[in-house]
């Protein structure tokens, strides 16, 4: 399973993880969750959310995805929709907690034949100016009129760093869910460097908001027990070190392993061969060239020597001979192309140590772009 959120016997590993943020929901404690796109974030939160609700039956869950939203009245616009969802079931209920908690916003309510789904709030914006404390406010004042404690997750949680004003937003915020006793709020997001200036900060408004949680790569011997059972439990066979391949090939990155997996079992008869992991991994790198000459065409002929000088793991990125044979200009000069390919999600910076958020992007930069070019730097 790829691409969309891992549930039951597709969700693997991730154990202490999620007892974690159980105990986080059931203590009422905010939880900070970092990690690369990717990863299973979206999955380890619904996965856990799953499990607390479960065992309380007064922990609701709702669930806010800040991807597209750009500005403060799209935030407040979903902030109250999926708070009015979270809480209530039936439409009735819906339309009736819409009128008491939001009036004043002249709110025109859409919904349609699926209201789990299609149900929406539009909000009159001049209104929500004038008292936006009050849909800040709008989860604990739920939470404590329905008797029920909220947990608020907000994925993607660093775009609020993008809003107008953001420094005072972000405030304004933290007064008021600091100030919340009936809700808890599960923040995460993948970019790292985002979030780490959100919440690790000491100037930030929300430095030590709640337990800041790193998700780590799953271990390899997970991933081996998860890929074997998977195979057998759909009458195939695979040996554990093929299935060790298949997680070494992806370096461990979950989206990644889970879909060269795939591409292996299908490509498999009842057996799965070695032959069989490499052609799907082969396989995988194809699918995806279009996907990364246009990745490596948006990049500065800089900034493509820095991924080579990583690739063949050049010593000292900063020293002058790294800086001729690569055509990196000054030291200066180094520090920016980092920042650069920080922002835009090529690569993973923490201390000394550099790594590709996305191992098969590498593997055909080393295998197929720069192999095709010779050795040394890239000149355009």
């Amino acid at each position: 399973m790829f691409g969309k959120i891992a549930t039951g016997n597709e969700f693997t590993n991730r154990e202490s993880e999620a007892a974690r943020l159980v105990g986080n929901f059931n203590a009422k404690t905010n939880t900070i969750l970092i990690s690369p796109r990717r990863w299973g974030k979206s999955s380890l939160v619904k996965k856990s959310a799953e499990m607390a609700a479960k065992g309380n039956q007064k922990l609701h869950f709702c669930f806010i995805d800040l991807f597209n939203v750009r500005n403060e009245e799209q935030f407040y616009q979903s902030l109250a929709q999926e708070v009015i969802k979270a809480s209530t079931s039936k439409w009735e209920e819906r339309i009736a907690a819409t009128k008491k908690f939001m009036a004043q916003f002249i709110p025109k309510i859409t919904y349609g034949m699926d209201i789990q789904t299609e149900f929406e709030i539009g909000l009159d914006w001049k209104e929500v100016q004038k008292l936006p404390d009050q849909i800040i406010d709008l989860p604990e004042k739920i939470a404590v009129e329905k008797k029920i404690h909220l947990v608020v997750c907000v994925d993607e949680f660093q775009n609020i760093a993008e809003f107008n004003e953001p420094l005072a937003f972000q405030k304004k915020l933290r007064a008021h869910w600091q100030g919340h006793t009936h809700v808890t709020y599960c923040l995460y997001g993948s970019k790292r460097h985002m979030m780490m200036e959100v919440f690790a900060s000491p100037s930030m408004p929300f430095y030590k908001f709640g337990d800041l949680l790193f998700l780590e790569k799953i271990a390899l011997e997970k991933w081996v027990s998860f890929i074997t059972q998977r195979f057998s439990e759909t009458g195939k066979e695979i040996s554990e070190t093929n299935a060790q391949l298949i997680a070494e090939l992806a370096e461990r990155h979950p989206y990644y392993v889970q879909q060269l997996a795939q591409i292996t079992w299908m490509r498999s008869s009842k057996k799965c061969e070695e032959k069989d992991v490499r052609e799907a991994h082969e396989q995988l790198v194809r699918q995806l060239s279009l996907l990364f000459q246009n990745m490596t065409d948006s990049l500065t002929s800089t900034q493509v020597n820095f991924l080579k000088a990583v690739i063949e793991g050049a010593p000292q990125l900063s020293a002058k001979e790294t800086l001729s044979n690569y055509r990196l200009g000054t030291s200066a000069n180094v520090l920016r192309i980092k920042e650069a390919l920080v922002n835009k999600e090529v690569l993973d910076v923490q201390g000394s140590q550099i790594e590709f958020l996305d191992p098969i992007y590498k593997h055909w930069l080393k295998d197929v772009y720069f192999n095709a070019r010779g050795t040394g730097a890239t000149s355009f």
